[in-house]
């Protein structure tokens, strides 16, 4: 198969022929039809995640369809077109087993834990736990793109968000993750506000439903302030940087929630307030990914036609083009969302 691989962290990612990964009892491989261009990839390319072992394929944002089924594996056959969350339970913990498969502590993560889906085949281990089946009303580019910013967006605002209509949702960064939680807000009745420092992605944010924008810097918690009379309900830091994270908690109104879905560098963490934490009874929480159970209210909502993630995707490029676009996600992330074709090179 073609794939993109890199041998040291933060090195060359270069696009090789490379051996189809086996298929192991209980998994299934996919040939892959969409994947997607995460800011996520990048960390792991930087070296942050301790679970990534080199020489290492990413891509953890996919769609495919069924090419091989491993011994074990009873609900799913060669053929049916599907998708995955990037957290990948094991089916079988208290945790599988109560559909909080995104905290499971035997997790796999095609991209992290093993070999990703900037490739021609991915293996999703524990299939009959972790597939999502996609219905024909879901084109392939749709569906890879709710593995991991749609899904975590969703989960973040509907299940311990708690966002309610009528409640104002501050996102800082108007990347995929961040315009996907401006998307869903809107979509479940909220008022949300999108933040960021880069003129075009405040434009798409307010295509796709933000009721303003607000461009970073040092006015843009006076300007929040003065737009949702005094903070907001929920926030969102979609980021991970000490900056977003201070800001986005910093907008809250007293006992506020803040959602923290953008994904840190280890070394450079941020020092909250915590005064303001307890005495204002904000809550920060934390959101990781989705479970493949909670999949079917975000299906129904894109086959409402209430949430249209086509509307983010902005482009679909090739291996090679991958290889120089991942290590730039962190500095120069592409507007929306971008998909990679792994059978163009």
């Amino acid at each position: 198969m073609l794939a993109l691989q890199y041998d040291r962290f933060g090195g060359p990612i270069e696009v090789r022929e490379l051996p189809a990964p086996d298929v192991p009892a209980g998994a299934v491989r996919l040939t892959v039809a969409a994947s997607g261009l995460c800011r996520s990839d990048w960390h792991a390319w930087a070296g942050h995640d301790t679970d990534v072992a080199l020489p290492h394929v990413p891509g953890h944002e996919f769609s495919g369809v069924v090419d091989a089924v491993g011994s074990g594996v009873e609900r799913w056959r060669s053929g049916q077109r599907v998708t995955a969350p990037f957290v990948q339970g094991c089916g079988r913990c208290r945790w599988c087993l109560t559909g909080q498969a995104q905290v499971c502590p035997d997790q796999t993560q095609a991209g992290f834990t093993h070999a990703g889906s900037h490739a021609e085949y991915v293996i999703v281990h524990a299939a009959d736990a972790n597939l999502v089946a996609v219905g024909d009303d879901i084109s392939d580019q749709v569906a890879a793109s709710l593995g991991c910013r749609f899904a975590t967006a969703f989960r973040a605002l509907h299940g311990p968000g708690r966002v309610r209509a009528g409640e104002w949702v501050v996102v800082v960064g108007a990347g995929g993750v961040g315009l996907s939680a401006v998307m869903i807000a809107a979509a479940m009745g909220a008022r949300p506000i999108a933040v960021d420092r880069s003129p075009a992605a405040l434009a798409m944010a307010a295509a796709v439903g933000a009721e303003a924008v607000v461009t970073a810097g040092d006015r843009a918690a006076e300007e929040i302030a003065e737009l949702t009379g005094g903070g907001a309900q929920v926030s969102v830091d979609a980021v991970g940087h000490p900056s977003t994270a201070e800001l986005a908690i910093g907008v809250l109104r007293r006992q506020g929630r803040h959602m923290q879905i953008g994904l840190f560098d280890p070394a450079s963490l941020p020092v909250l307030d915590w005064g303001r934490v307890i005495g204002w009874e904000l809550q920060v929480n934390g959101s990781h990914g989705m479970s493949a159970a909670d999949y079917p209210p975000l299906l129904e909502l894109i086959s409402s036609g209430r949430l249209r993630p086509q509307e983010l995707i902005t482009g679909t490029v090739g291996l090679s083009e991958a290889a120089s676009l991942l290590p730039r996600t962190d500095v120069a992330p592409p507007t929306g969302v971008t998909l990679i074709d792994p059978t163009r090179v």
